[in-house]
């Protein structure tokens, strides 16, 4: 029985995620943790199996220094993070198992491959990016667009543009925009509800646990 805990857990993202623990054969949930509780990762001694994290880059360095201390394995869905957080969590991945993404729905990565794929075709169109999300979320452009523009630029040879809109409940709307001459492309990916994005991490922790130390993409793990 591999025991977790959750970081973010009073989150929208969160919440769903210690309720899929609890209901996940070979998964015991062992902690719940955030902003308030949050520095009592950093005297707790005992390490679980694996740590899923969903909440703000501030509670990072708790995180980290957990991981660092313990070795116990790392699910990071947190977006808006900078530069040397990235560092940090690619040097954890030298002794402990790390995987971080900005979006953990299979759709999503299947739209990052074929809009790769379209981005080579179609040599000489412009490409943008329109992300919609709901009135609460913090960052913009999501940390899916980001990826997806940075994927796409390597490709095409370009920079490509991130709109954003706000507004309602929506869980996450990303369309990949191409435009030719007289014609366009569009590549949509629509999710209902946040639980497509808490089955996808639940599920790649299970896999993380089986790998080597390393950090790791969710394709990495998924594919």
């Amino acid at each position: 029985m591999a025991k977790v805990f959750v970081v973010g857990a009073q989150g929208r993202m969160g919440g769903l995620v210690c309720d899929l623990v609890d209901a996940t054969e070979g998964l015991e949930l062992a902690g719940r943790y955030d902003v308030a509780n949050i520095a009592e990762l950093d005297e707790l001694a005992p390490a679980v199996d694996l740590v899923i994290d969903f909440s703000q880059p501030a509670a990072l360095p708790h995180v980290a220094a957990y991981v660092e201390r313990t070795g116990a394995s790392l699910v990071s869905g947190t977006t808006g993070l900078g530069a040397s957080d990235f560092a940090r969590l690619e040097a954890l991945g030298k002794n402990a198992r790390v995987v971080w993404s900005s979006n953990y729905s299979l759709g999503v990565a299947v739209l990052r491959r074929v809009a790769k794929e379209a981005a080579r075709a179609l040599d000489g169109w412009e490409i943008e990016i329109v992300e919609t999300h709901h009135k609460m979320k913090l960052d913009a452009p999501s940390g899916t667009a980001k990826t997806i523009a940075e994927q796409v630029g390597e490709v095409s040879g370009r920079d490509v543009v991130c709109h954003s809109m706000r507004g309602g409940t929506v869980a996450g709307t990303h369309e990949v925009h191409y435009f030719g001459t007289d014609e366009e492309i569009t590549l949509t990916h629509r999710a209902a509800s946040r639980q497509i994005f808490v089955n996808g991490a639940v599920a790649c922790g299970k896999r993380l646990l089986a790998v080597e130390p390393g950090y790791y993409t969710f394709d990495d793990l998924m594919f």
